[in-house]
């Protein structure tokens, strides 16, 4: 969708992106519609392999958002002519929007930050900002990736980060003050509201409405833990415990999980439900709300799973004691201890007041503190503010 030429100053998100991508989207894709009535119009320009049967999920959700989608192809990290396609279809983008060639390239990756630095060569009144979103999965390319990344941000006129971690990273990297905003991820508390029952929802995944639900949501890979939830989740079933899990996503590390659920015969307790595209029905029917992660920015899960007034249990990582004050709105345990997630789960399980009552301050939490709105029109100052401040980036 594109649509109609306005005299509003452009934003260009651009993304890097593989399958069906991860929390980022959530900020991304439903940018545009905030920021529009901010005096701003916005695109959405993803870098991906034409051969990825998994961004139709991306095509989905821009659809759903009303997110303007402009698609690159990408052929991986030797694909030195993918600048000259950015530089083709951002030149097509300014044509449809009718739009100056002072817009603004908001990276969200190293790639998409390096594809913004070579471009303002052929666009040099572009304005660059970039978001750090936390560098989750690591690989033998992370190091390259970081360095690259490096470079690339002490050279960005404006750099926001959705952690306090992330920040002070930027700031050992020299990032002065001046250039530097701490802006917290947030969601739109609308989208997440829905007409069906924790029942009814329990009934969809097959699940007896008196079984306590545990829900996980995430990419299937190390630092997220989800081996550890399994082990807790198992000791409680052992112990005579009527609990089930659910976790939600996909990753290099389902095999491993699957296997581990097999060798513990808990099958009929514990499923892999793969990449979901709409979460929703899941936190629906949760009793209880689980991140065992060992590295995070601040996830967008918890916010989700906060706003559907579900209780959460989350590792005391990054900028999650930003979000979650033990004891008050949520359970915080320290990361790596599967008895531990054991413990917190139980607490859930046993208190239903203290369950509700988590549940209800999450909420508040969320609603207070955590709106999209706020959080653009902070984004929307940070651009306002570049129209002002010469590029003296070095």
């Amino acid at each position: 969708m594109m649509p109609s030429p306005t005299d509003l100053p452009l934003v260009l998100h651009p993304r890097v992106i593989s399958g069906q991508g991860g929390g980022p989207e959530k900020t991304i894709l439903n940018s545009p519609r905030f920021l529009e009535p901010l005096g701003y119009q916005a695109a959405c320009l993803y870098l991906r392999d034409p051969h990825d049967d998994g961004f139709e999920i991306i095509r989905q959700r821009a659809g759903q958002t009303h997110a303007p989608l402009i698609e690159i192809d990408d052929f991986g990290l030797r694909d030195w002519k993918i600048v000259g396609r950015c530089k083709a279809a951002v030149e097509e983008t300014l044509k449809r929007f009718s739009a100056d060639d002072d817009f603004i390239w908001h990276g969200h990756d190293y790639k998409s930050n390096l594809i913004g630095l070579l471009l303002r060569k052929s666009f040099p009144k572009m304005q660059l900002v970039s978001t750090v979103h936390g560098w989750g999965q690591r690989t033998w390319k992370t190091p390259i990736y970081f360095a690259i990344d490096r470079w690339c941000l002490k050279r960005y006129q404006q750099v926001i980060c959705v952690s306090q971690d992330l920040y002070q990273d930027c700031q050992k990297l020299g990032l002065p003050e001046t250039r530097l905003s701490l802006i917290d991820n947030a969601i739109a508390l609308g989208d997440y509201q829905v007409d069906y029952s924790q029942a009814d929802a329990k009934q969809q995944l097959g699940l007896n409405e008196d079984a306590f639900l545990i829900a996980g949501v995430g990419r299937l890979s190390d630092e997220k833990g989800f081996d550890l939830l399994i082990q807790a989740i198992a000791e409680l079933s052992q112990s005579g415990k009527n609990v089930a899990l659910r976790i939600a996503g996909d990753g290099a590390f389902r095999d491993a999980l699957q296997q581990q659920i097999d060798q513990l015969n808990l099958g009929n307790r514990i499923e892999l439900l793969g990449f979901v595209a709409d979460p929703r029905l899941l936190y629906q029917a949760c009793d209880t709300f689980v991140l065992s992660s060992f590295r995070e920015g601040l996830p967008n899960v918890l916010l989700e799973a906060m706003a559907m007034k579900r209780p959460v249990v989350s590792t005391r990582v990054a900028g999650i004691p930003k979000l979650v004050v033990d004891g008050d709105n949520g359970i915080l345990i320290h990361s790596g201890d599967h008895k531990q997630i054991k413990d917190a789960v139980q607490i859930m399980l046993e208190d239903p007041e203290t369950r509700q009552r988590i549940a209800a301050s999450g909420y508040e939490t969320v609603s207070s503190k955590f709106s999209f709105q706020v959080r653009m029109d902070k984004i929307a100052a940070i651009y306002k503010k570049l129209s002002t401040t010469p590029f003296d980036c070095p």
